[in-house]
């Protein structure tokens, strides 16, 4: 295992222990899920996924289908258009909440599940099969892989969604919904139906990491101000009712689903998908929070910490009477490792045998010590002879 998977796998382990909450139970087939499934996947910029746990489970996708959907929408009806029919404030109440503005009839933000219902039916097509085969085709987009419905989990959805179908009622008698009520509500159904893994829950927050740019297939999913429009409504209300302490933690913009995934964006730098099915109170992953949490405590990736480069530091390589020096300066941090150990390997690749490469992180402003551990762990596996002076 590669020092930096290895070291994910570590904070994944130590979550492991956790054992509060229980599988959602409102919905028959997420009620069956096995609790003790635990698994984390990381991408950064170069598209390369790690992945530790039980990375091969698929689950369904849920409430983090909720940006997604909405980044579709933005993308093909613009900010104004739906911003005329979900708000974006912070509710403070649960996700299944009646949380309507006074007046309007506007849900209050499009990670409920009134604003979402809402969201849905903003996606152009006259029925059904229109606007999923739209929803498939972004969230296969941002995932880079081909999506599918859980058919089984879908019809558990249907057959138990009356509370979201008077949601979708109420906010038809308000305007808000224009078209028939089941054609929203069943989209809604099955968008949360499709099936991931957190493979590619990464990838899709990878996705919006990098300003709407898939960085594993390099394609343009949605416009750059589409995705940051979709990552400041995810760190003000992509948590439920935990939103407010969970920026505070952790300060990341994150998504949950009551499948036990979640996704968190560190902008600029990498994309995370965690999943387990424990929920807590909240209806969050109890053992993917507490993962995501991890991550961005070691890596000081709280988005409001001061930053001396927001993705990753300067690298300069020169030659001095010793051989060959690479210099890093700015910040060294997740996505800069990466980087930084490309270049060594291609370095490596020309030199001498035997000759010593000097990396001088003494430039450097601001480094996380877990970065630091996996650039040291790296030159223990890399070809070559390194000597890091710092």
């Amino acid at each position: 295992m590669e020092p930096i998977t290895a070291l994910l796998d570590e904070i994944l382990e130590e979550s492991r222990a956790l054992r509060d909450g229980a599988p959602a139970d409102y919905i028959p087939e997420l009620a069956v899920a096995d609790p003790d499934q635990l698994a984390l996947a990381v991408v950064g910029p170069h598209g390369r996924v790690r992945a530790v746990g039980d990375a091969d489970a698929q689950f369904t996708i849920q409430s983090i289908s909720k940006p997604f959907v909405l980044a579709l929408a933005l993308q093909e009806r613009g900010r104004e258009a739906v911003l005329a029919k979900v708000g974006v404030e912070p509710s403070g109440e649960p996700f299944n909440a009646i949380s309507l503005e006074a007046g309007t009839g506007r849900p209050a933000n499009p990670m409920v599940n009134a604003g979402a219902i809402a969201t849905s039916a903003l996606v152009v097509g006259d029925e059904i099969d229109d606007r999923m085969t739209r929803i498939v085709d972004t969230l296969s987009a941002f995932a880079g892989r081909s999506l599918w419905v859980d058919e089984a989990v879908y019809a558990s959805e249907s057959a138990t969604g009356d509370r979201n179908r008077a949601l979708a009622h109420l906010l038809r008698s308000h305007g808000v919904i224009d078209g028939p009520v089941d054609i929203a509500v069943e989209t809604y159904f099955r968008q949360c139906s499709l099936l991931v893994t957190v493979r590619d829950l990464a990838v899709m927050a990878a996705t919006l990491a990098f300003g709407g740019v898939n960085p594993m297939t390099g394609d343009r999913v949605v416009r750059e101000e589409v995705a940051r429009d979709v990552m400041s409504i995810m760190a003000s209300c992509g948590m439920y009712d935990f939103s407010g302490e969970w920026l505070l933690r952790v300060g990341l913009p994150a998504k949950s689903g009551v499948s036990g995934g979640l996704v968190a964006v560190a902008p600029s730098q990498f994309g995370v998908g965690a999943f387990s099915p424990n929920l807590d109170g909240h209806g969050n992953s109890v053992r993917a929070s507490s993962v995501v949490e991890a991550i961005a405590e070691r890596f000081g990736m709280h988005m409001l910490e001061p930053h001396e480069s927001v993705a990753v530091p300067s690298i300069r390589v020169q030659s001095d009477a010793d051989g060959r020096v690479v210099r890093l300066s700015g910040e060294l941090g997740f996505a800069g490792i990466e980087r930084v150990v490309a270049v060594l390997r291609e370095i490596a690749a020309v030199v001498p045998e035997g000759a010593a490469v000097t990396v001088d992180a003494a430039e450097l402003a601001r480094t996380h010590p877990e970065a630091m551990v996996a650039l040291r762990a790296e030159f223990a596996v890399m070809p070559g002879r390194f000597i890091l002076r710092e």
